[in-house]
Parts: C-alpha cells; structure tokens; sequence
C-alpha cells in the first residue's frame, strides 16, 4: 500500500498469532473554511487568553484539568497522566465470536482495513474465511494511541475490516420513543402498496459512487468559476411543496410515478 500502516501487530485468538497491519480506512472530506478578516482577508489567529489575569498564556504554563461538579478544576500534571494511560501493546486479542447481526450499527465508530504482514499467512485466511462462513465477527481488545479499544473483525473483499466501537457509556439512549403510539394493527392495503413501492426502488447491488455531496459539488464549481476570472453566480431550485394529502394517496401516487418513469426507459 501507498500509505504507510498506522498499527503493526497481531491478531491472538487461543494460541493462533496472527502478525497484521492497520491501515485507515476512511478519509472524510472536510472542507476547511478559514475565519478571515472581511476588510484585508487575512487568517485570524487565536490566542491562549486567561481572561482572570488578562493575558495571553505561553504553552509552558498550561496545565490540564477537569471541571468538577462544584465548579473547582482536577489538575493533573503530565506525568501522573501518562501513568493513568493504558500500556501500548502489539496484539488485538479476541475474546469473543458473535453473530455480526447481534451489533447494532449505532455502536460502529472507526474503520480500519487489516492486512496480514506476510500476503501467504494461511492463519490470516482460515480466520476471514471461517468468518465469513459462519456470518460471525471477532469481538475484540486493544490498545491503540494511548487508549483501549473494544473492536470488530469482519470479513472484508479478500481481507479483514476492523471496527472498532463506541462503549455503552457513550451512547446516548433518550427515552424518544417512549412516547410513539405504534399501531397495534397496520392496514393491510397501506403495508401491500408499500411493498410494491419498495420494489420498485429496490437494487440487487448497492453503488455508493452515484451518490454525491450536493455542497462540495457546488463550492467546487464555484471555485473554478472564480479561478478562471468569470462571475460567481450560484442559483439553487427550490423544491417543490408536497401537497397535504392522505397515506394512501401518497403510496397510490408514488408508485404510479416510478411505474411511468419504468415505462419511458423501457421506450
């Protein structure tokens, strides 16, 4: 690979060591708008203001602390930090196999793609094949950037994906639907134009590449229109205003339009 591996170790389930690599496996399109000053458009810089002794902070002064519930701060030095941080280590112990179904999806955090160090490992196969057979994941264990992680391993294209998890705490778990009157009957002609509809929107095979981010497609064209001198001129069409009508209606009209749309390609 082109990028170098962020992670070099092993994968340990029972007495089977695995050497592998991690390497990212998503790189998020962020576009990074500057603040400027309107009048010359230069950077605006921050500075590190204690505003009790109305000065600006050298980098040497500062400490880290947390705030507690009565307001006061916990400070910890940097030596006692790097004490509380968990031991780096070199293996990603598996402790458990699930069915990769029983994880709920909320959970998912980071992607990384897992490679064996030898492209010939036969443990590194048998274990993504064995995998994908049995439609399990590897819950796993560990220590990445001075933090523990708790982990998936899954089968992915002729490799393993690696995922690590939120833990249970960080999840926020609202009582939102607490309050959802859910009908103890649906309408059998109402749930049978659904299905129809969702066939007709249904794909055997799912393409993420025809989906495209609306802002940074515009800002892009923009931008070449700026750097080529012409006038930067951006018009938007507003949606048109659905008109109030009823469930059924709604479900009757949508699948009349797909069911044109299909007759024009056919023609």
């Amino acid at each position: 690979m082109a990028t170098p591996a962020i992670w070099k170790g092993s994968i340990n389930f029972g007495l089977v060591s695995i050497p592998i690599e991690l390497y990212s496996a998503i790189q998020p399109h962020v576009i990074g708008f500057r603040m400027l000053h309107n009048v010359c458009n230069t950077p605006i810089t921050n500075k590190r203001w204690c505003p009790h002794c109305h000065k600006e902070i050298a980098w040497e002064a500062i400490v880290k602390g947390l705030k507690l519930p009565d307001g006061t701060y916990f400070v910890i030095t940097q030596e006692n930090l790097k004490k509380l941080k968990p031991e780096k280590t070199e293996t990603i112990n598996v402790v458990q196999f699930v069915k990769t179904n029983m994880i709920p999806v909320i959970y998912y955090n980071q992607h990384y793609y897992v490679v064996p160090q030898k492209s010939t490992n036969k443990a590194f196969f048998l274990l993504a094949a064995a995998l994908k057979e049995f439609e399990q994941s590897a819950v796993a264990q560990f220590v990445l950037r001075d933090r523990d992680y708790v982990c998936l391993l899954q089968p992915y294209k002729t490799g393993l994906l690696m995922t690590t998890l939120f833990y249970d705490y960080e999840i926020k778990h609202p009582d939102l639907f607490n309050s959802l009157k859910v009908p103890s009957k649906l309408d059998k002609e109402e749930l049978k134009l659904a299905k129809l509809l969702m066939n007709k929107l249904y794909k055997k095979k799912f393409d993420i590449s025809h989906f495209k981010d609306t802002f940074a497609t515009r800002l892009a064209k923009a931008i070449k229109l700026k750097q080529e001198g012409k006038r930067v001129k951006i018009e938007v069409e507003k949606p048109a205003t659905a008109p109030e009508i009823s469930l059924m209606e709604a479900l009757r009209a949508s699948l009349h339009k797909y069911e044109h749309v299909s007759t024009r390609r056919d023609h």
